[in-house]
């Protein structure tokens, strides 16, 4: 089976159906590729920002995904032994300091108004196994695995919108640098306790770093700084110290704790590394969000950044559709100011992630 697009997005997280939407309803016929049979996973970088925000607003999406459901943060707070030292309220006009966007809701407002769209297709359960290439070496699409069928889509313009570990990256042979910051992190879910105001509550726990990020539907989710690689060796000690620890510094979280987090099993790891590709264009593939340029957790970038590239990157493809750029150079020629504000970014990240002891320099 043969198809064929304008443009191929590989990858339907927020970034890459975000592109997909905003290209089908500028007259841009764009397949998008999704390896998972759904877009009702859970994920752990749901946070907006404020440009993020704008973005959604922007595009006419933001009250949509607020009837599907949302969370404004009304502060951040950093506590130490069970006390509060100090918080952070959002600076006017602006009424929150961040908002937790369940991305399935966020996913779902965005491919249902592309759903109602002539030129956007969706393909769940297709899983690229490789790309195609011309005579010249040009990309001009790719090998598909759906279900049990091979497909073929055919696209002068292919979109590796896949994430860190990114398949169109690899088959591009794009190189990632990967840049690892000393720390994994542990994720867990439980829910909040009664009265517990939308927050992000900062601790540091034993020299590192625990993050309590409130969620949309009566949920918080807990970031435990580790250090990299130390998971193997800490889940062989005991679980009681650990969990105490957290304990201490939020003890009204006992009971929600002690209901849910019961052992090393309760925790997800995540290795945290961020990532660098010396090119985000290679004759006929362009990388965006996590395949172009990794974050990590700190100060909640990753969606925010991914949404901007597919805000860019629609009126960056248009233009060379309209302007016959058959190449798509436009592209390229765009991409030294896109890596120079993800490098400013990047810079944030280990800033925040140097500094944060600071935090509590004058307290503890």
């Amino acid at each position: 089976m043969l198809v064929k697009t304008d443009v191929c997005i590989v990858g339907s997280g927020p970034g890459g159906a975000l592109l997909a939407y905003l290209l089908a309803k500028r007259d841009i016929s764009v397949v998008l590729l999704e390896r998972h049979s759904d877009v009702s996973r859970e994920f752990r970088g749901e946070f907006l920002n404020e440009e993020g925000e704008d973005i959604l607003k922007k595009h006419g999406l933001f009250e949509r995904v607020e009837k599907l459901g949302l969370l404004r943060m009304d502060q951040v707070e950093y506590w130490h032994g069970g006390r509060l030292l100090k918080r952070i309220l959002p600076e006017l006009p602006v009424d929150h300091v961040g908002i937790h966007v369940p991305q399935n809701h966020l996913l779902t407002a965005i491919l249902d108004e592309a759903k109602k769209l002539d030129c956007f297709q969706l393909m769940l359960n297709s899983r690229v196994t490789d790309l195609i290439q011309n005579e010249t070496g040009r990309y001009t699409g790719v090998h598909v695995r759906k279900g049990g069928e091979n497909i073929s889509v055919e696209s002068p313009l292919i979109i590796g919108a896949d994430g860190r570990f990114s398949t169109v990256r690899k088959k591009a042979g794009i190189r990632a640098v990967i840049k690892n910051h000393g720390y994994d992190l542990l994720w867990a879910k439980i829910p909040a306790p009664k009265g517990w105001q939308p927050s992000i509550k900062m601790a540091l726990v034993n020299d590192s770093q625990v993050a309590l990020f409130t969620q949309a539907g009566g949920a918080i989710q807990i970031g435990w700084n580790i250090e990299h690689g130390a998971f193997s060796q800490l889940r062989k000690q005991p679980f009681e110290p650990f969990i105490e620890n957290l304990l201490h510094a939020f003890p009204e979280l006992i009971n929600s704790v002690r209901e849910n987090i019961r052992s090393w099993n309760d925790f997800i790891l995540l290795d945290v590394h961020s990532s660098y590709c010396e090119t985000w264009t290679k004759d006929g593939v362009a990388l965006m969000g996590d395949a172009a340029h990794t974050m990590t957790p700190t100060g909640a970038f990753g969606l925010n950044c991914a949404m901007k590239d597919a805000d860019l990157l629609a009126d960056l493809i248009r233009e060379c559709i309209l302007y016959e750029d058959t190449e798509f150079l436009g592209l390229k020629a765009a991409e030294p100011e896109r890596k120079a504000e993800i490098e400013r970014l990047q810079a944030i990240q280990v800033d925040k992630e140097l500094s944060f002891a600071s935090q509590f320099a004058a307290y503890v």
